[in-house]
């Protein structure tokens, strides 16, 4: 995909949230571009990568292995969704694989990318980390309400499901 393709991503993601155009074309710049077949592992569990993704087009299975091989899913992602923020900003090791499911299109952005606009462009990192936070914030919500769901089920079960 061309230039102005990757620029369309970002203008139609939440991570151009309040960038200007200039900021965008540099984001767009910055970026890499991965084009995925089914089945193509992203992301593997137990490894680190310092890069943030974003899902521009398809859709990624996150899952998780069992102790008999096999996996289980978590979690689907789709068009405008993030992955690795963790281990974007802190190195961590990543509790999860993700495995496109079809045709994928998925733009990437490294750590190191990401400081070397420290100086150039303060603005866009701090608006970038601003939409992280934010996304990071909404999983955390998410994960909260769903253990409030299970305990409250489990609770009027009496432990049996």
């Amino acid at each position: 995909m061309n230039d102005s393709s990757n620029m369309e991503s970002i203008k139609r993601s939440d991570i151009s949230a309040g960038l200007t155009e200039e900021q965008c074309q540099v984001l767009a710049d910055a970026i890499e571009v991965h084009n995925l077949s089914d089945s193509d592992i992203l992301i593997s569990e137990g490894h680190t990568d310092n890069r943030l993704f974003m899902i521009d087009k398809g859709r990624i299975e996150v899952t998780r292995g069992t102790q008999g091989g096999d996996w289980v899913t978590l979690a689907i992602l789709k068009d405008g969704d993030f992955a690795g923020e963790m281990g974007f900003i802190d190195g961590s090791v990543h509790s999860a694989s993700l495995r496109s499911m079809g045709k994928s299109r998925v733009l990437s952005l490294s750590r190191d990318t990401l400081e070397s606009l420290i100086d150039s462009h303060p603005h866009l990192v701090y608006k970038l980390m601003q939409t992280i936070i934010r996304v990071v914030h909404k999983l955390l919500t998410k994960m909260n309400q769903q253990y409030v769901e299970m305990n409250n089920y489990i609770t009027k079960q009496h432990g049996r499901y």
